[in-house]
């Protein structure tokens, strides 16, 4: 009779242990970044694509690489929009400038065909990590639609953007 009785207990305490458990789990790491600033980078870089009259699509993705923010600026290319996600994902995969990743993975390179892991990574300019005050990458901002060097200069004026 005693297994019996302490059974359900035993059960309810573990069911207690796993609910206190998940909201740990689901809660917002401090080194992720937050909804308002994922915004805040995201409305700097379509800031600095209007002044320089580009028009591209924006990604900024979490610590996780998963998308935070997005927008595709009215008549801009629509296979620029998962081009800007992988630029993004990319440089937060890596923690490093698409780019810079880019000169790496060329023929002959250190990492030559690293662009073919991870469902497929854009290894040239136009995703930039985002840090935060402390200087811990808290997310990735990708963009695409201009020119390499013009995606870049968005992209880092997004990210430079977040703590300000």
């Amino acid at each position: 009779m005693k297994n019996k009785t302490t059974r359900p207990k035993n059960i309810a305490y573990l069911l207690i242990l796993i609910l206190l458990n998940t909201s740990v789990v689901f809660a917002q790491a401090p080194t992720d970044i937050s909804h308002e600033k994922a915004l805040k980078v995201l409305l700097a870089a379509k800031e600095k694509a209007e002044q320089t009259g580009v028009l591209v699509n924006i990604a900024v993705v979490d610590a996780g690489a998963n998308l935070k923010a997005f927008i595709r600026m009215d008549d801009s290319f629509l296979g620029s929009i998962d081009v800007a996600i992988k630029k993004a994902k990319t440089s937060r995969y890596f923690d490093i400038n698409s780019g810079d990743l880019g000169k790496l993975s060329q023929p002959g390179g250190i990492i030559y065909n690293i662009e073919l892991s991870n469902g497929g990574l854009m290894t040239f300019p136009g995703g930039v990590p985002i840090k935060n005050e402390n200087g811990k990458i808290i997310g990735a901002i990708g963009v695409s639609g201009g020119t390499i060097e013009q995606d870049h200069e968005i992209a880092s004026a997004g990210a430079d953007s977040i703590n300000k």
